[in-house]
């Protein structure tokens, strides 16, 4: 197999929530967002206990019987389940899609709500009630808490890049977020590099931050120089209870490249692996322009300013399946 038999671990700065001295933190974080993207976020709040549920309740809906999950299979607005094999992110090293199944959470609107027609909005697509009692409130309930984790991780951001600690707080980036949680499971196969079998194909993030929950089972691989030749993949020990967040393209389109956004895949052992990965990204209308404190006569903007909307629904078309195949299979 082409993994390395022994893992070579990465060694990711641990930023502490809960930890009065505010710089010391920021610190940390910004050598973690000039050196791979990727740290730890520990003591933020969500208790253990809810964690364990959150996860018990994912594993819950993946045992379901195919026929049911395809029930809540993803509509246009990216809600409900996408099967294994749907998503292909590294089509260049890849001869299949992922080896992994997910579900995705979005910010609950109403059809009644003007903003439930745009993109990344809506009601979400869940199971019914009488298939999995409480699952909806768990899963609502850890979305709005990680929400709180996740608008804490971007104060410390814009300290990093100098700016006000509320710069992306304000209204029009993370005020009507484009928050979404992805339940995760990666069924037991084992990836082989060498045949293009991943159980996640090698990919950067979309957008702002995403804050990963894990199970203590391996996967998680990251590879700090993209255009290294050959390319040097690490792991990331999971951490109880811990937030794996990295960096996604938008901020580092956003930051005219200072911090950066960071390879990474994910090889299956052979072990039913379990993840949540939360992805916060500005609201649809905000323009992701340079930041002032990332631009000079020096060093100009690399990117014209674009439209999180335009941005989002590009990045997204272009790693998943259309939909219409899943009608076929129907039929």
């Amino acid at each position: 197999m082409g993994k390395q038999s022994t893992p070579q671990f990465s060694a990711l700065n641990c930023i502490d929530l809960s930890n009065p001295d505010i710089n010391q933190s920021v610190n940390l974080l910004k050598e973690a967002c000039l050196d791979s993207g990727f740290f730890y976020v520990v003591n933020h709040g969500i208790s253990q206990e809810f964690m364990d549920e959150v996860f018990a309740q994912s594993k819950k809906f993946f045992s379901l019987p195919h026929n049911e999950k395809m029930k809540t299979l993803r509509n246009e607005q990216h809600r409900g389940y996408t099967p294994v094999l749907d998503e292909l992110l590294d089509p260049e090293n890849q001869v299949h899609g992922d080896y992994k199944e997910g579900y995705y959470i979005g910010v609950e609107k109403g059809e009644d709500d003007p903003q439930s027609k745009k993109p990344f909005y809506g009601p979400n697509n869940w199971p019914a009630p009488d298939v999995l009692p409480g699952w909806r409130e768990t899963m609502r309930k850890f979305h709005q808490e990680t929400l709180e984790v996740g608008k804490a991780v971007a104060k410390m951001i814009a300290l990093a890049l100098d700016l006000d600690a509320n710069y992306f707080d304000r209204p029009e980036i993370l005020g009507e977020p484009i928050a979404i949680l992805r339940l995760l499971h990666y069924e037991g196969q084992v990836s082989d590099p060498s045949k293009g079998l991943y159980g996640a194909g090698a990919h950067t993030d979309f957008g702002l931050i995403t804050l990963l929950a894990t199970d203590d089972v391996l996967g998680l691989q990251i590879c700090k120089d993209r255009d290294a030749k050959p390319q040097k993949w690490e792991d990331v020990a999971p951490l109880k209870g811990a937030f794996i967040v990295n960096l996604g393209d938008m901020l580092e389109r956003w930051s005219n490249c200072v911090f950066k956004s960071t390879l990474h895949r994910v090889l299956g052992n052979g072990q039913g692996r379990y993840s949540i990965a939360y992805f916060l990204e500005p609201s649809l209308d905000c323009l992701v322009e340079c930041l002032p404190t990332c631009k000079s006569d020096s060093n100009p903007p690399k990117y014209p300013p674009i439209l999180c909307h335009d941005y989002m629904t590009q990045r997204y078309k272009d790693t998943h399946a259309d939909l219409n195949i899943y009608k076929k299979q129907q039929a």
